[in-house]
């Protein structure tokens, strides 16, 4: 049997303002994700297969509205990091992901639910890594949230407890 076939996938939550994340899911011909400022090193981390959630504090980059919320979905294609010229100097890194139809969710109703969350008064300190692993079953409850098919990324299906 080999190994790589019998691997579940990773699964990530990456962070960036909702407009960044929607630039890099609605990007033609595949999508794409950036992270931590456009650093190569969190990237390389990722697998092909593996699963990645986008949660956005914001709308905008330095917006001041509470968005809180997990806006888009997809699994990482097999392409390595790359570097794309975004002009003024600004040269970050990339990977491709694929990313699967879903709907904005907002993160309040599953702060109960996510096995990540170690303490509810301080939710958000994870997030301030810009890239982090989390269970299979905490991603099938954001998929689920955002009614997204977590067969479609290769995770079993959950039931939530609270709406």
């Amino acid at each position: 049997m080999n190994a790589a076939t019998t691997l579940q996938p990773r699964c990530w939550i990456a962070v960036a303002c909702a407009e960044h994340a929607q630039r890099g899911r609605d990007h033609a011909p595949v999508g794409f994700m950036q992270v931590c400022h456009g650093k190569g090193g969190p990237l390389r981390r990722l697998a092909p297969g593996d699963v990645v959630a986008y949660y956005a504090p914001s709308t905008t980059m330095g917006g001041k509205d509470r968005l809180q919320s997990f806006v888009s979905l997809g699994m990482v294609e097999a392409r390595p990091p790359y570097q794309a010229d975004m002009g003024n100097g600004f040269v970050p890194f990339r990977r491709d992901v694929r990313y699967v139809a879903a709907e904005p969710a907002p993160i309040a109703p599953l702060l109960d639910e996510l096995d990540f969350v170690d303490d509810r008064r301080h939710w958000g300190q994870k997030f301030r890594y810009g890239l982090f692993e989390v269970s299979a079953k905490d991603m099938a409850l954001i998929a689920h949230a955002m009614r997204a098919e977590p067969q479609a990324l290769g995770l079993a299906p959950v039931e939530m407890t609270t709406q």
